[in-house]
């Protein structure tokens, strides 16, 4: 228990480096609460500080994620296999990796680094779930850069990423058959993941619905 405590713990750790904050306050010396839509995240950075920026900051996000489940997860590896149970380990493991994943989340959302205002959680959750399921997240990622393109509300396009996720897992594993190891078990944590993200992104939902949710801008800085 006390690895699993010890995953958990630097999970939340590695989620609350917040990146949005460190940069805008190296690059212009502000903190990107305090401006904008007030969140701290890629794409509020993006509006400020420009895309370059904001790009490098969804990056570091996404990698905090994907270091959750691909390194500090691998903890639990230390434990020798249930040798009473070996065909259960992987299923045991993935737990473990989807769990590290959302402790690095929620450590971003409510960063212990930040006064416990971080962001919402989209790119490191992006990471992570690259990490656990690739083919989905790219199905979801190429949703993101369509709904963006054509409507340039980020907060759109990751709501309707977000949630094709469990949607193609779902039609993978019962329409196309496909092997999906351990989808008993991601399913319901994606999925979980996935209410997460609507509730953060539930005042960019009410602006969408009244039209006043801010768009993206590829030609300059938003100021």
């Amino acid at each position: 228990m006390h690895i699993l405590a010890a995953i958990f713990v630097l999970s939340y750790l590695l989620g609350s480096i917040p990146w949005a904050i460190i940069i805008s306050r190296s690059v212009k010396g502000i903190d990107i609460r305090e401006h904008g839509s007030g969140n701290a995240g890629g794409t509020n950075v993006f509006r400020i500080l420009g895309w370059k920026y904001g790009l490098l900051v969804i990056v570091l996000d996404a990698v905090k994620g994907a270091l959750a489940v691909l390194l500090v997860a691998r903890l639990y590896l230390l434990q020798p296999v249930p040798i009473n149970n070996p065909s259960g380990y992987f299923e045991d493991f993935t737990i473990i990796q989807v769990l590290a994943g959302v402790f690095a989340v929620i450590g971003h959302i409510w960063s212990v680094f930040a006064k416990f205002r971080g962001g919402k959680g989209i790119a490191t959750g992006l990471g992570m779930l690259l990490s656990i399921t690739s083919v989905d997240m790219l199905i979801g990622l190429g949703i993101f850069i369509l709904i963006v393109t054509l409507t340039k509300y980020v907060s759109l396009g990751s709501l309707l990423a977000a949630i094709s996720v469990p949607i193609s897992l779902i039609i993978r594993q019962n329409f196309f058959h496909a092997e999906i190891q351990g989808y008993g078990i991601i399913l319901p944590f994606i999925s979980g993941v996935v209410l997460l993200v609507i509730y953060t992104h539930r005042k960019n939902i009410v602006r969408i619905f009244q039209g006043s949710e801010n768009k993206i801008s590829f030609s300059k800085k938003s100021r």
